[in-house]
């Protein structure tokens, strides 16, 4: 529940002076389906893992892994490590069970004779691409049917709604 009527009618921490009705409903309207299409994105998130086997960690280095091979990059375990955040030794665990599992494959570095480089398996990629990524085009195809303004504005307020948990971090 996010109607502040409800959860703090005292207005201790939000103050409904000047806001119509109708404007509150929307704005609680609002909440709601952004808690909605967040709970949509965590399932998908989670079927994809379950799916796959995988966890959220694992998910995002197949990603990550996906979209250089994608763009032409040659794809490291130290590229891997940076972008995820996680040291060489984690990185090195995570790619033995991907490889065990027959997501990647570690091949030669074609001009560095001391490093790998690391690519997703057909099969993983294809279902990556007929599941998570049909999904995402859809998501494309819907904020295309908007108008530069419109997503000038939601831009806007997704960035400091994100804001808001940063101020909890400090």
């Amino acid at each position: 529940m996010f109607d502040p009527r409800v959860l703090d009618p005292g207005q201790e921490i939000v103050s409904l002076a000047g806001i119509p009705p109708h404007e509150i409903d929307q704005i609680v309207e609002l909440l709601r389906a952004m808690r909605a299409w967040r709970e949509a994105d965590e399932r998908m998130s989670e079927a994809s893992r379950r799916y796959m086997k995988l966890g959220d960690t694992d998910m995002r280095a197949l990603r990550f892994i996906i979209a250089g091979q994608q763009n032409g990059m040659r794809v490291t375990p130290g590229a891997i490590a940076a972008h995820l955040g996680i040291s060489t030794a984690s990185t090195t665990k995570l790619l033995d069970r991907l490889a065990a599992a027959g997501h990647v494959r570690r091949l030669p570095h074609p001009s560095d004779r001391r490093s790998v480089i690391v690519e997703v398996e057909d099969q993983t990629r294809r279902a990556a691409r007929d599941s998570i990524g049909r999904t995402h085009g859809r998501r494309f195809d819907l904020a295309a049917q908007l108008t530069p303004e419109q997503r000038d504005v939601i831009i806007r307020f997704l960035h400091d709604i994100a804001a808001t948990a940063d101020d909890l971090a400090t």
